[in-house]
């Protein structure tokens, strides 16, 4: 059985079979360029690379596509016809594959890793606003906290600027962290002595700490100059346990403003002190600068406008 290699000249077959895309990639090239050292760069080949493949072609189509002379070389007319057709089939290749990808981007589903409490307690509830607002935009999101890598399963990243990150992450500033005492509106007489406007905190106030932000505390002391309480407290495993925990009049968390102002609009927790800053602060990281009008500086805006 005879391959279509050694078909008649004048088969069917043989007319209906193509020549080989990579010889017609090259021959598009060399002839929009009339050059074949220069397409060779553009396609990544070397020059004896591209024109082996026009030979190759040549030799097929049983036509020279090219006339060389004296180390250039200029088109036929047979060269010039392919070269038409050659040049709108790829571009309209081009043109479907570009808009293909850009289908696809506006589509594609972007990952945000944000800490867990303040994904639980601050962003989850306010999504439904930036859904309402974007609803072109499908985002997914997962909790995460500390450090990470951008290795194609995470594309943005709400963090804490409380530890070191690659030089290579772009970071844009989301709000300052704001901490003060908060505990149950009934439990304040017992644990905070004085007025408001000079409270203090008193020393049997049985504090409540977390494992995942064990110096939360001395944060807050640093901070506003203030002592410690005296007693030992209880310990949770995670920060947003303890905040749980003064919920339930269990003692006196430390308190993030995002992570409980929705608590203290609703008069669930109370925050004798108020807030100061700590120094730190939170931030969206990103593997590379933001475009502008990209459906991730949408999603900046609307983070810097909850905060």
């Amino acid at each position: 059985m005879l391959s279509d290699n050694h078909c008649e000249p004048d088969s069917p077959l043989n007319q209906t079979r193509l020549p080989s895309l990579l010889a017609l990639r090259c021959f598009e090239a060399a002839a929009r360029l009339e050059n074949f050292s220069h397409a060779g760069v553009e396609l990544h080949l070397t020059p004896g690379a591209v024109s082996r493949a026009v030979r190759l072609l040549e030799n097929e189509l049983g036509v020279a596509l090219f006339e060389r002379r004296s180390r250039r070389v200029f088109l036929t007319d047979a060269g010039r016809v392919l070269a038409r057709a050659t040049g709108d089939g790829f571009g309209l290749i081009s043109r479907a594959i570009n808009e293909l990808r850009a289908n696809a981007a506006r589509k594609r589903s972007w990952v945000l890793s944000c800490e867990p409490t303040l994904l639980m307690r601050w962003l989850i509830p306010r999504w439904p606003d930036f859904q309402a607002r974007h609803p072109q935009i499908d985002v997914q999101l997962v909790a995460g906290g500390g450090p990470f890598t951008f290795n194609g399963t995470i594309d943005l990243a709400i963090r804490r600027d409380d530890f070191p990150w690659p030089d290579s992450y772009h970071a844009e500033p989301l709000f300052a962290e704001k901490i003060g005492l908060v505990c149950r509106p009934d439990k304040v007489a017992q644990w905070f002595a004085g007025q408001p406007a000079g409270a203090v905190l008193r020393p049997d106030a049985p504090p409540l700490h977390s494992r995942t932000r064990p110096q939360a505390w001395q944060e807050w002391a640093g901070a506003t100059g203030m002592a410690l309480p005296e007693t030992a407290g209880q310990h949770f495993e995670h920060f947003y346990f303890s905040l749980q925990a003064a919920v339930a009049g269990l003692g006196v968390a430390i308190g993030p403003w995002h992570l409980v102002r929705d608590d203290l609009h609703s008069g669930v927790l109370s925050a004798p002190l108020g807030f100061v800053e700590d120094g730190s602060g939170y931030c969206l990281l990103s593997p590379a600068p933001l475009r502008a009008t990209s459906p991730q500086t949408h999603l900046l805006a609307w983070l810097r406008s909850m905060s």
